[in-house]
């Protein structure tokens, strides 16, 4: 099984037909059929059909799509950073939630990868459920978020040590027009609501799904939006209530873009971990451990920037319909 091969099926997957493909690859149909036949006969699979409706893959065929781009992700990745490392870059690989990618990530990234010009970092954002099976598996070198729980770390996770550094606080706000901002909310008003929220709020650990799960926000009651900041200026507009990092919203709190709202459960305080292997981290995720601690790492933290692109690798996810 080869690159060229998976390619080659990856893209039929995402295109829908061989002569799609081709065009994609810039090969010829006879190629792209080569390359899918040969993978045929050495997985021992059909892994497609075409019907009148168009391809319809076997059980195996739909497992290996949706490893196929994860084995070309990692492939890729492992290129560059041999090229990099041939050339004297480190680079170390960060998972962040999307609350802490999103708020805190750039200033930190800034400030770190600006100590040394050989110094690279590679964010992905993760779901914090996933960050001790990420690090046993070596995917990542260090993850930001809430730490790891208990039932999270099996007996095939290695030993991890975690490091809180930063302690923040989520308050329910509102646009100064909005009548909670006259009154105290009851909880059954809270609930109620419309609620403005960012990519955070979808997951299922962290300070603001376990706010909203205290809140009894019901699902149907929530407008997720692609970042907190586009939640939060929808807000502003004076259509529903919204979850905001008190330090993130300072400007909009004092210019009266925002303002809190009074009840019961709208206020939460909460911490972000710095996680790694115990025992065989490497040395630059050691350094960043340590450096997080700082009082310019929390600095830079709390004043923000946005994530240069080169820092920045979204997590890329596979659907197929059928």
């Amino acid at each position: 099984m080869t690159s060229a091969q998976l390619r080659a099926f990856v893209a039929i997957v995402r295109t829908g037909s061989v002569k799609q493909a081709a065009a994609e690859l810039g090969l010829t149909e006879q190629a792209v059929s080569m390359h899918v036949a040969q993978l045929r006969k050495s997985l021992g699979d059909q892994l497609f059909r075409r019907t009148h409706s168009g391809l319809a893959f076997t059980p195996g065929g739909l497992r290996l799509a949706a490893r196929a781009v994860e084995i070309l992700g990692l492939q890729d990745q492992t290129v560059s950073e041999v090229e990099a490392a041939a050339g004297g870059q480190r680079t170390i690989r960060l998972a962040a939630s999307s609350l802490f990618a999103e708020h805190a990530a750039g200033g930190l990234i800034d400030l770190f990868t600006r100590r040394a010009k050989d110094l690279g970092v590679e964010l992905t954002v993760q779901p914090p459920d996933q960050f001790a099976t990420l690090l046993a598996s070596r995917a990542v070198d260090i993850a930001i978020g809430p730490a790891p729980l208990e039932s999270e770390t099996t007996a095939a996770v290695p030993a991890l040590s975690s490091r809180e550094f930063l302690t923040y606080d989520i308050e329910v706000m509102a646009a100064p027009s909005h009548r909670f901002t006259e009154r105290r909310a009851s909880p059954e008003e809270l609930a109620y609501a419309t609620w403005n929220l960012g990519p955070s709020a979808t997951g299922k650990r962290g300070a603001i799904p376990e706010m909203l799960a205290d809140l009894g926000i019901a699902e149907e009651s929530q407008r997720i939006f692609q970042s907190d900041a586009a939640a939060w200026e929808e807000t502003q507009r004076g259509t529903g209530l919204t979850l905001a990092l008190t330090f993130a919203v300072h400007s909009d709190l004092a210019a009266g873009r925002l303002t809190r709202v009074s009840g019961a459960g709208v206020h939460r305080r909460a911490t972000w971990s710095a996680t790694t292997l115990a025992h065989d981290a490497t040395r630059t995720a050691g350094e960043l451990m340590r450096f997080v601690t700082t009082p310019r790492a929390i600095q830079a933290m709390l004043r923000g920037s946005g994530v240069p692109v080169k820092n920045f690798r979204p997590a890329v996810y596979v659907t197929l319909w059928n």
